[in-house]
């Protein structure tokens, strides 16, 4: 019997392979182990438990203010004792996490077989996103088999003459962000009551930021445009803040206070899900939301000067603001009182 392993350590890494992992272990002709380096230990919990994954490993590495070159040492130490004890034939791997790469590169060396979900994304910049355009750079490298979403994520591992087992399958984002959704409209109540504190009669603009190449003068640039929508538009404006203190030092300091803008904790994958469902507009500098949002109609704009995701904003469906207040905030107005411009990006 053939045996595969699906490693793991964030939140958006759990979200995009929990569809794959339910139709693997499903299979009787293989061996299918699921382990999570701990990367991002709570935030994969709540995703495991919602798809009702129990993970066979866990390798625990997280700790307070995790640099770097801490998750890949410690993923490189821990992945491999792993590996050479199980010795799966394949080891699958998701998007651009240090988890991913590290895990990629321990594959490599104990000559496993990668399979890299999410592969040939690119914005060409070294540093935006940081590190992972640089991780999935090296993954690509690594990776024997690579499952990329789009047209264009292939011709980008063309250019790089990658050009064996290429597979074109969809972005499997779409597939968890709707198999959540049945599951939450079939049961909405526990979400209603916990946004009961929002205007349901007012838009309702969701914002998610946390994106490391904006830590300093770009995050606050961002709260200070999303101070500045709070302050001269009647809307309910959500911003689930980010567990990093680079994010949540400025976001409270210039946030706190304002009546129509909500700092919540970072939410469960399902009421994220609901929540987007509800939005009217979206401000974003994830990757994930750039995907799932245009899948319900949302509008995106996505606060980052590049994105690897290309196809929304060619599509018209996301619309690339940067950092820049000014044009965060035109942009925001737009959406607001135009409802062919609105319209036009919603469909």
């Amino acid at each position: 019997m053939k045996t595969v392993a699906f490693i793991f350590g964030t939140r958006p890494e759990a979200v995009k392979l929990a569809p794959l992992i339910l139709k693997f272990k499903k299979s009787k002709d293989l061996k299918t182990y699921v382990i999570t380096t701990g990367q991002h230990k709570e935030m994969v919990y709540q995703i495991l438990n919602f798809f009702d994954i129990k993970p066979d490993i866990d390798l625990d590495i997280m700790k307070p203010n995790q640099s770097l070159e801490y998750i890949t040492t410690a993923t490189l130490e821990k992945v491999s004792k792993v590996l050479q004890d199980l010795k799966p034939d394949l080891v699958f791997v998701q998007g651009d996490t240090t988890t991913a790469f590290a895990t990629a590169l321990t594959a490599f060396y104990n000559k496993i077989k990668v399979a890299h979900v999410e592969a040939g994304l690119r914005s060409f910049n070294k540093y935006s996103p940081f590190p992972e355009e640089i991780n999935r750079v090296l993954i690509a490298r690594l990776a024997d088999f690579h499952f990329v979403p789009t047209h264009n994520a292939m011709k980008n591992l063309f250019k790089e003459n990658i050009k064996e087992n290429v597979f074109i399958v969809g972005n499997t984002v779409i597939d968890a962000l709707f198999i959540a959704l049945d599951k939450v409209l079939k049961n909405p109540k526990p979400y209603e009551k916990f946004f009961n504190f929002l205007d349901k009669d007012k838009k309702i603009i969701l914002v998610t930021g946390h994106r490391r190449e904006s830590f300093g003068k770009p995050f606050e640039n961002i709260c200070y445009a999303i101070r500045d929508i709070a302050q001269n538009f009647d809307v309910e404006i959500v911003y689930p803040v980010h567990l990093n203190p680079n994010v949540r030092e400025p976001v409270y300091k210039i946030l706190s206070g304002l009546k129509n803008v909500h700092l919540i904790e970072p939410l469960d994958y399902p009421y994220l899900v609901y929540l987007m469902y509800k939005s009217y507009i979206i401000l974003t500098d994830s990757g994930g939301i750039q995907e799932e949002a245009p899948s319900l109609g949302k509008p995106v704009l996505v606060m980052r000067e590049v994105t690897e995701r290309i196809e929304g904003i060619k599509a018209g469906t996301a619309k690339l603001v940067g950092t820049d207040p000014k044009k965060i905030y035109k942009n925001v107005e737009k959406l607001l009182k135009n409802n062919d411009a609105y319209s036009k990006m919603a469909n």
